[in-house]
């Protein structure tokens, strides 16, 4: 369905992702992992249309998404990293606002939106201005509105940040829901737990390239690590965090010798 093919961009000429290359197929979940300043959202951006990419192409089922942005934007769903929403609105009204600009019917939309915010648990908030929604409570509002119109795709950029234990779980049960509908789900995450639990697939990118694509399962077979933590600091070569630790507790004590 989703087919990211030798994607390159650069900016001034240093290369922020190099010849990046992977799919989503129906039904799959695909968990996508890197450090910060790894590339991963350099590619949600160029894979949303936010960003063109300085070489290679995004295809969706076969066609470049470039040949016709409007349809593609139409057929999936967004989570961004950051809870941006128009805070004047209630919830309600915010999601009625992104189902008209969706093309959704008047008397459909408002049920649908209703019934969402009610299985998201804010159904006793949904007439109160977002400004006094906590952020696991935006973040609930958002996740409601890339389900809207019932899209094919779905890009989670951090999706269970400010969300609490139960929110989190049932977003968790949603993906597997949601795999099982045949949707096709690109996954970003530093929670790798989850990432270990619900990813058909992970892919691992750091400095811009792909280290790794395989499932988890495999991955951590083939490196003879315990877990899929373990696997990405042996791939991205993450610092002994355990020794940094102890380094930041003899810098901060010299400071006050």
């Amino acid at each position: 369905m989703l087919s990211i093919q030798n994607l390159t961009k650069r900016y001034r000429g240093i290369p922020a992702i190099d010849d990046v290359s992977f799919t989503v197929a129906p039904g799959e979940i695909v968990g996508y992992l890197g450090p910060n300043g790894s590339g991963k959202s350099t590619t949600v951006k160029i894979i949303t249309g936010i960003l063109e990419p300085s070489g290679g192409s995004v295809l969706f089922h076969g066609r470049d998404i470039r040949d016709d942005m409007t349809g593609f934007r139409a057929s999936f769903g967004y989570v961004p990293e950051e809870a941006q929403v128009y805070t004047h609105l209630s919830g309600l009204e915010y999601l009625q606002l992104v189902g008209r600009l969706r093309g959704l019917e008047e008397r459909p939309l408002e049920a649908r939106a209703t019934r969402l915010l009610e299985l998201l648990g804010l159904q006793s908030w949904r007439h109160s201005p977002i400004s006094v929604y906590s952020k696991g409570m935006k973040q609930r509002v958002l996740i409601a509105a890339a389900l809207l119109h019932n899209p094919r795709l779905l890009i989670f950029d951090e999706p269970l940040s400010g969300l609490d234990v139960v929110s989190a779980r049932l977003f968790k049960d949603l993906l597997v829901e949601l795999a099982a509908e045949g949707k096709a789900i690109l996954y970003i995450s530093h929670v790798l737990e989850v990432v270990e639990q619900v990813c058909d697939r992970v892919i691992v990118i750091a400095k811009g390239r792909i280290l790794a694509d395989a499932p988890p399962a495999d991955l951590t077979r083939l490196m003879a690590l315990p877990n899929l933590e373990s696997v990405f600091a042996e791939l991205v070569e993450q610092q002994d965090t355990k020794l940094a630790a102890k380094n930041l507790v003899e810098a901060m004590r010299s400071a006050h010798v």
